[in-house]
C-alpha cells in the first residue's frame, strides 16, 4: 500500500512538473477566454430590456451574467480536453499495451494527469478569474452564505471527477470502435446544449426541462451556477449533490468495466 502511495505521489509530481514548464501561456489564454463574455452582456442587456418586466424564467440582466461567469467556472472544472480521444488513440496505435505489462493502472494515470493539470491551471489562471470576477462584481448576487458556498465548492469538485470518468468512458469504447471520433463529436454537441453551458436550462419548456434533468450533463456547467444564484432550493442542495454522486460512482464503475472487458479482448502485434 505504501509503495502504492509513493507510485502515484511520484507520477503525480512529474505531472506538475511538467505542466509548470509548458503552461506558462495559461494566464493569458485564460484572460482571452473571458472576452466573448462582453459580447454577452451587451446581447443579453438588449434582450432583457426588450422583455416584459425585465425578467425571463427568473433571471434578470445580472444574474444572467453571472450564470455564464458560474458556467465558465464549472467547465473549468468538469471539461477534459483530449481525454477520450487520447484513449482512443492509445488503443487504436497500440500504445495502450503498455499498460497491460507495467503496474500502472491506467484510468489511475489518467487521473492524477488531469489533477496536475487543474492545479496547474487554476495556480496561473487564478489571476485573471480573480480580475474578470472582481470587475463583473455588480452583476452577482449578495454572497450566498456558507452552506450555499460549501455545496458550489462540492458541485465543481464532482463535476471535475463526473467529467473525467464520463470521458473515460467514451474513450475506453475504441477498445470496440477503433475510431470513435463521431461518437465524440455527437456527445459534444449534445453537451454543449444539456450541460446548460449554451443557455440557462430553467429555458427550457416541459417536457424538455424534466427529460434534461434526468441526464448527467446538467451537473457539468448548470448546476454549480445554480447552486450560486439560488436557482436551487434549500431542501433540494444536498440530495441534488447526492444524485451527482450517484453518477460519479456511476461512471467510475463504467470506466473500469470498459477498461477491464476492453484488455480482456485487446490483441497486439508488432514491436
Amino acid at each position: 500500500m505504501v509503495a502504492r502511495v509513493q507510485t502515484w505521489w511520484t507520477i503525480l509530481k512529474i505531472c506538475l512538473e511538467e505542466r509548470l514548464v509548458y503552461r506558462g501561456d495559461f494566464a493569458l489564454g485564460t484572460l482571452m477566454r473571458f472576452l466573448p463574455i462582453v459580447t454577452q452582456i451587451f446581447l443579453w442587456t438588449a434582450v432583457f430590456a426588450s422583455a416584459a418586466g425585465n425578467t425571463i424564467e427568473g433571471y434578470t440582466s445580472e444574474t444572467i451574467i453571472a450564470y455564464y461567469l458560474l458556467t465558465m467556472l464549472g467547465r473549468a472544472f468538469s471539461s477534459m480536453p483530449g481525454l477520450a480521444s487520447g484513449i482512443a488513440k492509445q488503443v487504436r496505435e497500440g500504445e495502450i499495451k503498455k499498460f497491460l505489462i507495467q503496474p500502472i493502472d491506467l484510468l489511475g494515470y489518467l487521473l492524477l494527469a488531469r489533477i496536475a493539470h487543474k492545479l496547474v491551471y487554476y495556480t496561473v489562471a487564478a489571476g485573471p478569474f480573480a480580475l474578470v470576477f472582481y470587475l463583473c462584481g455588480d452583476y452577482f448576487p449578495p454572497f450566498p452564505g456558507m452552506q450555499v458556498f460549501t455545496a458550489f465548492i462540492i458541485s465543481l469538485l464532482l463535476g471535475f471527477a463526473l467529467g473525467f470518468f464520463l470521458e473515460a468512458s467514451m474513450g475506453l469504447v475504441a477498445f470496440w470502435f477503433l475510431e470513435v471520433t463521431s461518437l465524440l463529436f455527437v456527445y459534444m454537441l449534445f453537451n454543449f446544449f444539456c450541460s446548460g453551458h449554451m443557455f440557462p436550462l430553467d429555458f427550457l419548456p416541459e417536457p424538455y426541462f424534466t427529460l434534461v434533468n434526468f441526464l448527467p450533463l446538467k451537473y457539468l456547467a448548470y448546476y454549480p451556477a445554480a447552486i450560486y444564484l439560488g436557482k436551487v432550493p434549500p431542501e433540494e442542495l444536498w440530495q441534488g449533490l447526492l444524485i451527482e454522486t450517484g453518477w460519479v460512482v456511476f461512471f467510475i464503475i463504467l470506466s473500469r468495466y470498459l477498461m477491464n472487458a476492453g484488455y480482456n479482448r485487446y490483441s497486439g502485434f508488432g514491436g
